[in-house]
């Protein structure tokens, strides 16, 4: 038998012991039904609780979806592939004829399926601006028991106190509950590479790392070019102005000056005078 991970807590719940088993996902699982008193003419039941009861052994066979991937030793269940819906609250029940009559006994366990995390979501911003609050953000949802996040930024954790650590100009707040990274006010120095690792009892795993890029505003540069601008407007006002006064808008003169049809009148009217002399 194969036993990679085991552990069993009991205690007492008025006349019955209660233990938990903690199994490992896909490998084999033994649910023991510890009753005093076991005889060959004993009845066996196997029932597991929850909403409903749900018969697991009865009638000597097992049932439902264990006929495939379980058997019976003695007293006892060996699940041969344990899987998430295995989990939950199990009750064997020892019946025995005795001189006073049937007596009846119970046995009941808790199997809880550890499983190890998948690669956590994690959502890292690709360019950000320095003065802002920004949120790094990790969740898995297969670990059992739920898994502890921890953030990296270029290989290099960050859980603890951020004064205290490699990263002392960075301002930050890590919960390792949630999987959340928050910058408060975010600097220059915090631009690196960030990934994050889901971890539990049985194992651990981490998303693939991403770059964050934290822009600086550049004041000086804003302010000289508002000031081009104004200057460029300003000229252009100063140079419209000085034309007006100038006279190189009057519409009067520019059409005295240009007009062709004026001076084809004036040319057409001395030829009249002239041809009309002619005659006389």
């Amino acid at each position: 038998m194969f036993w990679v991970f085991f552990r069993e807590i009991t205690r007492e719940l008025t006349e019955t012991i209660k233990k938990i088993y903690f199994f490992l996902l896909f490998l084999e699982a033994i649910l023991a039904c510890k009753t005093p008193k076991k005889t060959t003419s004993s009845r066996l039941e196997w029932k597991k609780l929850g909403q409903g009861v749900s018969l697991v052994y009865y009638q000597q066979a097992l049932q439902g979806d264990f006929k495939d991937r379980a058997e019976m030793i003695d007293f006892n269940i060996r699940i041969k592939n344990v899987t998430r819906h295995d989990a939950g609250e199990y009750r064997c029940e020892v019946s025995a004829p005795t001189e006073q009559g049937q007596n009846l006994q119970e046995d009941t366990v808790m199997l809880e399926v550890l499983v190890a995390p998948a690669v956590p979501s994690c959502e890292v911003p690709t360019s950000v601006m320095s003065g802002s609050v920004v949120e790094l953000r990790c969740q898995e949802k297969e670990g059992n028991p739920a898994p502890e996040y921890i953030w990296f930024k270029d290989g290099t954790s960050l859980l603890g106190n951020p004064k205290g650590g490699a990263h002392r100009n960075s301002s930050y707040t890590m919960n390792t509950k949630s999987g959340t990274l928050q910058f408060n006010m975010i600097s220059k120095m915090d631009s690196g590479e960030y990934y994050c690792e889901a971890r539990n009892s049985v194992g651990h795993r981490r998303c693939p790392g991403k770059r964050m890029q934290v822009d600086v505003l550049n004041i000086s540069g804003i302010i000289a070019a508002v000031v081009v601008v104004a200057f460029v407007i300003s000229a252009c006002g100063l140079s419209i102005c000085y034309a007006q006064r100038k006279g190189y808008f009057s519409k009067e003169t520019s059409f005295q000056k240009g007009s062709p049809a004026s001076k084809a009148t004036t040319m057409s009217e001395n030829d009249f005078k002239h041809t009309k002399s002619f005659i006389i």
